[in-house]
């Protein structure tokens, strides 16, 4: 588990490439640059962690390119103390830059494998979310209502059990479309039942699947 001068250099070359590309919240580059990105990757690809790019971690999925985890972090607007909902584990990076932003974070992953690797590097870094093997569909209305809900994988549509556990005031982002490319979706609930929805660009993410894969 080493973080070495280089990694760190690295990073910081990356979240410039980021600024560069339009990322302006300081707070979510801030976090990035503390989350050392080649720990969450499979030996066979940490050489080229910090390349603005999506790589495979196993069971089908992929760690996100740093460019939409910034993105859609941004979009979120995550405030320290923040109760977040994340859908889609994955490898845990994600879990750790909204971590770095001060939010209280209450993760799911329906593939074992990957919900057991991102606990075991997450707990060996010193982070400590809320963790569930689950259905991302479902939510965790146990724990509900969050102030934030992110979507790490793509939906055909909005799944209303997440509508419902999210606060009043608060925001939802979600990929939305079929497999080929999605719109990155905004939702902002005004009220009870009330929503403000827009579209900020087309993405490419694998797709949010239903039930738990063991």
């Amino acid at each position: 588990m080493n973080d070495t001068y280089k990694h760190k250099g690295l990073r910081l070359k990356l979240i410039q490439e980021l600024s560069q590309k339009g990322i302006t919240d300081e707070d979510v580059l801030n976090a990035m640059c503390k989350v050392p990105r080649h720990l969450f990757m499979e030996s066979g690809f940490i050489t080229f962690a910090y390349r603005d790019q999506a790589f495979p971690i196993g069971s089908g999925q992929t760690i996100s390119q740093p460019y939409t985890v910034a993105f859609q972090t941004q979009l979120l607007q995550v405030k320290k103390l923040d109760k977040v909902l994340e859908i889609g584990t994955g490898s845990g990076y994600q879990t750790a830059v909204l971590l770095e932003m001060g939010a209280s974070i209450y993760t799911i992953e329906r593939q074992r494998d990957l919900f057991l690797s991102a606990q075991n590097i997450l707990n060996s870094l010193g982070y400590k979310p809320h963790m569930f093997f689950g259905d991302g569909y479902e939510g965790q209305p146990a724990f509900a209502p969050f102030d934030k809900i992110l979507v790490t994988a793509a939906a055909p549509e909005i799944p209303e059990k997440l509508l419902q556990q999210l606060k009043p005031g608060g925001k939802l982002v979600i990929p939305v479309g079929e497999s080929q490319s999605q719109r990155m979706v905004l939702i902002e609930k005004t009220g009870i039942d009330s929503y403000k929805k827009t579209e900020h660009g087309a993405f490419v993410f694998v797709p949010m699947l239903k039930g738990k894969n063991f």
